[in-house]
């Protein structure tokens, strides 16, 4: 359905600065009532109708109710027509008839008809206030108070309608009828500090200072043992350029009451725009190192600091020292812990302070996901595992529905070929893995997963995870390559599934000597040595390691051998045995003497080259 062109307003658009509560609660029942009230439909005293035309309405009328609680409103809205056509004095009729309208767009027909409702049954406030909104909504503020007013005279008790007064009044710059409704709120609920300070703001409004200072100084006065209230008076003065008279008030509460945040912070204010900066920066002090200073006001004036620092160009270092000294008055605090670490970060301090306020922060708020993620980063770059196991370990108790904890600790315990210590997070953190969730680190979840079951030679597992990761995202080069590489090297597997993943993974990273080593040697296992060569070719060409892995070598040696290049092929096998490769296995091969046996270093070599990839993520 269309959206109604007169959007039913909020009221808090139409005040500016005036600011009044409502009784909690009583303004919700009393619009329960009357809501319920708008569905009733009473006889009047003396009924128009005859009894035959009334039986007929209320056929129809609960029809219609009944059609629109099965979601069938054109039906019901024609069932209200024909009523309306029965009873045309029904202002229920027309109340549901303009909420159709309204549903429509029709939003001058609908306001005719909450119009007529609204006339035909005076005294149901919800016709009434809903005639209101639409009054609101159209900005026809005249009409509008008009219905409020109305509707004030008959609930005396109600605030709520007494409240959007005022604000429609603030609208049309009626600024005594203003006045007038907040007293009369003020009759209902008694005498507050903000009916007090609306007061005094629309006394602003009118440019009556003199009627703003008395009210001020009469709530004042009324509440000696409430120096809030002398504040208020003081902060009144600073402001209409009485700095004399505030300075007294101030220093008065502040001899009453040392700890009084407010007044010292006045204090403050006053001294700033006097020109005094030596005591401003003292009543600043006082702020920040008091005990009894709320941690708002703390944090307000640690600000306040830190942006003066910056703008008189006062070292850094001075600044991190005064953020230390309010740590040490206030050490449970995160807010300041929180500030502390903000600050090194935006001047670039050195990563061990970062990392210092980093942990001093967790100890105040251990499950603060944010400041751990970004101490595990920090610890990343210089690849300290172990702390970054614990580190995540923890992450993932006081954050146990945060994935990237369980994917840190597992990354972190597989780079200290700690496998079961790895396999036991990720496994844990699957439980938290949700359509939402990042593919890269789901990914590489179960691509971990797998490499670690496929050393542990649990291949059904491993093949498993893999198909996991690759579910989650298909162009995972790394996950393709070892995937490949295990499914070649099991007996009976599917050589061409296993060549097709390793063709794929060669043509995202056409250099890596890795991807085309695993190419080569399924191509060797179908009977293809030839295409073989070629990609072991690559794969010696591109080998970026300083030292050529023992099992590319003997790799490149079995294909030369298939190729009918013996001598070529026992370079390979020699250097493979020179770089560390099985002795029994390539003495054998050097002598003329075994055929070709499992590779019983690829898990190992594959391993390897996994963490090491992953580690240059």
């Amino acid at each position: 359905m269309k959206k109604n062109s007169y959007k039913i307003l909020l009221f808090g658009a139409l005040l500016l600065s005036v600011c009044i509560s409502v009784t909690p609660g009583y303004a919700d029942k009393k619009r329960q009532k009357t809501k319920s009230a708008a569905t009733t439909v009473t006889a009047p005293q003396q009924d128009p109708l005859s009894k035959n035309d009334r039986a007929r309405f209320q056929y129809f009328f609960l029809e219609a109710v009944r059609q629109q609680q099965a979601g069938r409103y054109a039906a019901a809205y024609d069932l209200l027509e024909h009523c309306r056509r029965i009873d045309p004095q029904s202002a229920v009729v027309y109340y549901m008839q303009a909420q159709y309208l309204s549903q429509l767009g029709k939003d001058s027909l609908a306001l005719r008809n909450y119009e007529i409702a609204a006339r035909l049954n005076p005294k149901n406030d919800s016709y009434q206030e809903r005639l209101a909104l639409y009054y609101i909504g159209a900005r026809n503020f005249d009409a509008a108070i008009k219905v409020y007013e109305q509707l004030a005279d008959n609930n005396r008790d109600r605030d709520d309608i007494l409240n959007i007064l005022v604000k429609l009044y603030q609208q049309n710059h009626e600024y005594e009828k203003m006045l007038d409704a907040i007293n009369r709120i003020e009759q209902i609920n008694g005498e507050s500090e903000d009916i007090m300070l609306s007061k005094v703001q629309v006394y602003e409004m009118m440019g009556d200072k003199k009627n703003a200072y008395k009210a001020l100084k009469q709530m004042a006065d009324s509440h000696p043992d409430d120096n809030m209230y002398s504040i208020l008076l003081g902060n009144w003065e600073m402001q209409n350029g009485r700095q004399k008279d505030a300075y007294k008030i101030f220093s008065r509460v502040v001899s009453e009451e040392p700890d009084n945040t407010y007044a010292l912070s006045s204090l403050y204010d006053y001294y700033r725009s006097v020109g005094n900066n030596a005591e401003a920066k003292a009543m600043s002090d006082r702020i920040l190192l008091g005990k009894n200073t709320p941690s708002d006001s703390r944090v307000q004036f640690l600000k306040m600091a830190i942006n003066e620092n910056e703008g008189d160009g006062v070292d850094s270092m001075q600044t991190v020292a005064l953020i230390d000294s309010v740590q040490q008055v206030a050490p449970k605090d995160s807010s300041i812990a929180e500030l502390k670490v903000l600050y090194l970060f935006q001047k670039k301090m050195p990563q061990e302070m970062q990392d210092s306020a980093l942990v001093q922060l967790l100890n105040i708020t251990p499950d603060n996901a944010g400041a751990r993620f970004q101490l595990i980063q920090n610890l990343w770059t210089r690849q300290d595992w172990k702390t970054i196991a614990t580190l995540g370990a923890n992450g993932m108790l006081y954050n146990p529905d945060q994935l990237v904890f369980y994917y840190f600790t597992g990354l972190a315990r597989f780079y200290l070929e700690d496998d079961l210590g790895a396999l036991n997070a990720f496994q844990h953190g699957t439980a938290q893995i949700h359509k939402d969730s990042n593919p890269d680190i789901v990914s590489d979840f179960y691509g971990i997963m797998g490499d670690i079951y496929s050393q542990r030679k649990e291949m059904e597992k491993a093949f498993a995870a893999y198909d996991s990761c690759l579910a989650w995202k298909p162009d995972n080069a790394l996950v393709l390559n070892n995937y490949a590489y295990y499914l070649s090297t099991t007996p009976g597997a599917d050589l061409k599934h296993a060549e097709e993943m390793s063709a794929k993974s060669v043509k995202m990273e056409p250099k890596n000597g890795t991807f085309l080593d695993t190419y080569a040697w399924i191509l060797y296992g179908q009977g293809r040595y030839a295409e073989a060569k070629i990609y072991i070719e690559q794969a010696l060409a591109n080998d970026t390691d300083s030292v050529t892995s023992a099992v590319v070598l003997e790799h490149a040696g079995d294909i030369w051998a298939k190729n009918g290049d013996t001598q070529k092929a026992r370079q390979y096998w020699q250097k493979a045995l020179d770089n560390g490769g099985d002795k029994n296995v390539l003495t054998a091969k050097l002598n003329g003497q075994a055929a070709n046996k499992p590779d019983t270093k690829a898990t190992t070599r594959k391993q390897k080259t996994a963490s090491k990839n992953r580690n240059k993520k």
